[in-house]
């Protein structure tokens, strides 16, 4: 073998990194880890509730009468009665079986049915979970012990007006959707568009405004250069990915280039479950994969700049006719084929299935089946991330069987020192792009009025 190429995945070794139900190894070591369970514009309204599934356990997220949030098992500890249809009252969350009534701590607080002085309400209590809300993300923490510190990465550290919050809903296995984001070449062809738009109509947009540094669409770049050279490096948040592409074929006025400049993409992987790449020269989108059940998960996709605010009225009138509430569950899918058309595919898309390229990758994933069987692939060198990735993934779940913590499990002040990371989509020299780029990233982040210099690795 050479490169990156490897002997085919074991079955056993497939299904010890997929699945993630309660006492699985992946399981065990996922909930290690601070998890997405819904976006804070999921408790606006009258009822601030909702029942999310995380790592195939039913929970309910509330808000109490102080605003406060928690989030508790689904079933009443009394006799098993649905939660996700309970009372918002009395400062808690009451069961409309028996009146039973919780806190957001899991504290039973009354249990009206029964005779009055009996104390059945202090000797009972619902399973309940740290919580906590950041830039439009309410997040838990369904593992042992205290929860660790969360990384200062810029989707958590970066002022309100800065961020924007979104998700979708994905019909396959957490990994396979995870490793779309962690694939440098799949984006040449994937997401190819057959004519560049206008770089200025791009806001919000994923790979349809100009690199940083030049003219050039982006689709361009995608479409004339589908060979990168891919690097992929182990930091001390997961991976960073480097994908180079030296241009020398024709600029926007059919000049041709010298070679003297390449593209550089610079994207990572992030543990445990997530990537984080650019959207535009001030843009990047930090992305989580979380698994509902082992056939089903949720991205979580946090859009942070360190430039201007976020226009997040805009970058939400974009994406919300894509998706049916409250379950944000594409319009498009397997149901319709995607919404595939083959005159499209001829003149305008390498895939015919549109142009928003969160179907391009449902479609990618969703299409491996519900778990991709591994052990049927052929990997190449452009896999040199996901390989990497799976390595270190079932390092970190050996880690947790040993009873270590696994990676970003970390004390305050080591996680404080997790900056950035990080990501690059721009048109530089050949020679030294490395240095090149550093100082400009070093300078843009000097100038933002928030973001702290990257940290190691970043």
């Amino acid at each position: 073998m050479t490169g990156t190429e490897r002997r085919q995945m074991r079955e056993e070794e497939n299904v010890r990194l997929t699945r993630t139900g309660p006492g699985t190894p992946a399981g065990t070591w996922m909930r290690r880890y601070w998890q997405p369970v819904a976006l804070s514009e999921e408790l606006d309204g009258v009822r601030p509730l909702v029942a999310p599934k995380v790592l195939g356990q039913d929970l309910v997220l509330f808000r109490d009468g102080n605003g406060e949030l928690g989030l508790v098992d689904r079933g009443c500890p009394h006799r098993g009665a649905d939660l996700a249809l309970g009372r918002l009252e009395d400062g808690g969350l009451r069961c409309c079986f028996h009146g039973w009534l919780f806190g957001r701590d899991g504290a039973c607080l009354d249990t009206p049915a029964e005779p009055a002085g009996g104390g059945l309400a202090s000797r009972v209590r619902l399973g309940s979970y740290p919580v906590r809300e950041i830039n439009g993300v309410i997040w838990g923490y369904l593992g042992p012990g205290e929860p660790p510190e969360l990384p200062a990465l810029d989707c958590f550290e970066a002022p309100v007006g800065h961020t924007f919050a979104w998700k979708g809903l994905l019909e396959c296995n957490w990994l396979q959707a995870l490793e779309v984001g962690i694939d440098p070449a799949h984006a040449s062809y994937l997401h190819r568009f057959f004519q560049d738009e206008d770089p200025s109509d791009s806001y919000g947009k994923q790979f349809r405004a100009a690199s940083q540094g030049t003219d050039l669409p982006m689709t361009k770049i995608l479409r004339e250069y589908g060979r990168p050279d891919i690097d992929a490096v182990r930091t001390p948040y997961g991976i960073r990915i480097t994908a180079l592409r030296t241009l020398d074929g024709t600029d926007t006025e059919g000049r041709v280039m010298d070679g003297s400049r390449t593209h550089v993409r610079v994207t990572h992987q992030v543990f445990p479950h997530g990537f984080h790449i650019p959207l535009d020269a001030e843009t990047a989108i930090t992305q989580w994969h979380v698994p509902i059940d082992d056939t089903s998960c949720y991205w979580y996709a946090q859009f942070t700049s360190v430039g201007g605010p976020v226009d997040r009225a805009e970058m939400r009138r974009q994406r919300v006719d894509a998706v049916t509430l409250p379950d944000y569950r594409p319009r498009f899918g397997r149901s319709n084929g995607y919404g595939y058309d083959p005159a499209e595919q001829l003149t305008t898309t390498y895939t015919g299935l549109g142009t928003d390229i969160n179907v391009h990758d449902q479609w990618a994933v969703e299409g491996q089946g519900a778990i991709q069987d591994r052990t049927r692939e052929h990997l190449g060198r452009s896999d040199k991330a996901i390989v990497m990735y799976r390595r270190m993934l079932g390092e970190a779940i050996s880690a947790v069987e040993r009873g270590e913590d696994p990676p970003l499990v970390l004390p305050a002040a080591r996680a404080a020192e997790l900056r950035g990371p990080v990501t690059l989509d721009g048109i530089g020299p050949t020679e030294g792009w490395a240095e090149h780029w550093a100082a400009v990233t070093a300078k843009q982040r000097a100038d933002s009025g928030w973001a702290h210099t990257a940290g190691t690795d970043g």
